[in-house]
């Protein structure tokens, strides 16, 4: 028996063929890595009280892999294919003290055998304790992944570039070779991961015979879930409108982000002409108010679909 990783390709490292009608993108990636279980499911999603003629339908991607988070997964496949091939050791990432894409990332690090440095922001007030085996935190420390703690205002006055190159630029000095992962997941490399659900989405309706969806919605964390949505819609024949709901920062930021993404893609195309971005932040990122967690409590009895409080969207295709 030869050393392959495993018996149906998953953590292996494969040549990497984009859409044809994405084929004009550049750079294309040369490599992915297979760290889930894709394709995930699409299910019609019997939400009570629905306008006439409207479905609703739900793509899973939360059932891509328990400890990978979802949409995070499909970025880290490309950046850490990225970080392999560049000879790294270790990779870097920054986000909240809860975020799901650190611990992603410490996960899917461990099981390429790097190690993982999380740069986690906090309440200044917090910051000198240990903030315990909570959540995230308690995967992350389970797979060995060294935190730093830097409060909000540090945060927001350095940077999480800053934060990052200022660490990376440490480890260098003791002989490592960090890589980097952005904020989310997402740069115009980690954002191929949903041009690349787009083609499963769009493989998904022909291989069901169905006519396809009118709009897709999800939430927008980082940006790079929905360029990769937006952008990927408009070129596919899947033609549906996209529209984001931000859960940090206003609209016009994210607007920003995902202008850079396209723009680093030579993409040719503007942000407000693919993508609808509205603010959904409420009282603040990661904070729900009490009539919210009874509508995630509504939509569970419901329904069975269990909503992120964070985030409160899988990504959702609707037709009228």
């Amino acid at each position: 028996m030869d050393d392959s990783s495993s018996f149906d390709g998953f953590l292996a490292k494969k040549p990497y063929n984009p859409p044809s009608w994405a084929s004009h993108l550049h750079p294309i990636p040369s490599h992915v890595f297979s760290l889930a279980h894709f394709p995930t499911p699409i299910h019609k999603w019997n939400l009570p009280n629905l306008p006439n003629n409207t479905q609703v339908w739900l793509k899973r991607d939360d059932l891509s892999g328990m400890q990978l988070s979802g949409n995070k997964v499909r970025k880290l496949e490309f950046l850490l294919a990225d970080a392999m091939a560049q000879g790294a050791d270790c990779v870097i990432t920054i986000g909240g003290i809860q975020s799901n894409h650190c611990r992603a990332t410490a996960v899917a690090a461990k099981y390429l055998n790097l190690d993982c440095y999380l740069i986690l922001r906090i309440s200044k007030d917090r910051t000198d304790k240990d903030p315990g085996l909570t959540g995230n935190l308690l995967v992350e420390r389970l797979v060995g992944a060294h935190i730093d703690l830097v409060s909000t205002e540090e945060f927001i006055k350095i940077g999480s570039l800053a934060l990052t190159s200022l660490l990376k630029e440490k480890l260098i000095n003791e002989g490592r070779k960090p890589y980097v992962v952005p904020l989310g997941g997402s740069n115009s490399l980690g954002t191929w991961g949903y041009i690349e659900a787009i083609r499963e989405i769009e493989h998904q309706v022909q291989t069901n015979s169905k006519e396809g969806f009118d709009d897709i919605v999800a939430a927008c964390g980082s940006g790079g879930t929905i360029a990769g949505l937006a952008i990927g819609s408009q070129l596919s024949n899947l033609k549906a409108n996209v529209h984001a709901f931000s859960v940090v920062h206003d609209p016009d930021y994210f607007y920003e982000c995902v202008q850079r993404i396209l723009d680093g893609l030579q993409g040719g195309i503007s942000s407000r002409d693919i993508v609808d971005i509205q603010n959904a932040k409420g009282i603040g990122y990661a904070m729900s108010t009490s009539e919210e967690l009874k509508f995630v409590k509504e939509i569970a009895e419901a329904t069975g679909v269990i909503l992120d409080p964070v985030y409160r969207f899988d990504v959702i295709l609707s037709t009228q």
